[in-house]
């Protein structure tokens, strides 16, 4: 591994339950070889239909599976590392809808046997700023993982169809990021988190990478047709895994 979160860095992740790396995540000509991908899918796909992109595209697999993701996540994850999935999630500009508040491991409850050390990496393949839907945590929410939903009052203007109950979340808390491209934040899958729909005139796109401590056992009854590979050291609870 080498050694690129200071550990200033590190120890605000297991505090706050995030950090940011504001320095290029891959070396120039792979990141626009990563943004080539991405741009190809969007246009195949349409803004809806990225999820586990990495399923029919297998090219992405050198990008989640590189050292130069690999090195940011070990220090929060440890050695041994699953790649649990992947998202390209695109914005249009002036129409993108909000994220409302939730937790990604509320999604996935009951796929894995813990959700504590799941970590993405939220990798931004435009600028992205408060103004067109940059994402934003809770910090030092990331404790639980399971909150209290309920329905969202516009659908239309929601990603989801339900957010964490309104009056749980203190949104003076909230703390807003603004990436440049190939420039990432890395967040704990328990964290309070969402994003504010896109009122400017630019797109706002990013890709998250999801990864695992390989001490966690993925249901396969739970996850039909999911996939998963094993992305560095080895396995500890017995998971099935893809061939790289």
């Amino acid at each position: 591994m080498q050694a690129r979160l200071s550990e200033d860095q590190v120890q605000q992740y297991r505090r706050d339950g995030y950090t940011l790396y504001r320095k290029p995540v891959f070396q120039e000509e792979d990141f626009s070889r990563l943004k080539a991908i991405f741009e190809e899918n969007l246009a195949a796909h349409g803004e809806d239909n990225l999820d586990v992109i990495h399923f029919r595209d297998p090219r992405l697999l050198e990008f989640l599976l590189s050292g130069s993701v690999l090195d940011l996540v070990e220090p929060l994850v440890g050695p041994n590392i699953g790649l649990w999935s992947s998202h390209f999630i695109s914005k249009s500009p002036r129409v993108g809808k909000a994220t409302p508040w939730h937790e990604d491991s509320s999604y996935w409850n009951g796929r894995v046997s813990t959700m504590e050390g799941i970590c993405t990496v939220w990798l931004a393949m435009d600028r992205v700023f408060p103004e067109n839907g940059a994402m934003a945590v809770i910090p030092g929410t990331q404790a639980n993982g399971f909150s209290e939903y309920v329905p969202v009052e516009d659908r239309s203007k929601n990603i989801f169809g339900t957010e964490i109950r309104p009056d749980a979340i203190d949104e003076s808390k909230a703390v807003y990021f603004a990436l440049d491209p190939n420039e990432c934040s890395l967040h704990e899958g328990r964290i309070i988190h969402g994003a504010k729909a896109n009122t400017s005139e630019f797109r706002r796109a990013g890709y998250t990478m999801r990864y695992f401590p390989t001490t966690s056992k993925v249901f396969p009854e739970r996850n039909r047709g999911h996939k998963i590979w094993l992305a560095r050291g080895k396995d500890l609870a017995g998971n099935q895994y893809e061939n790289a």
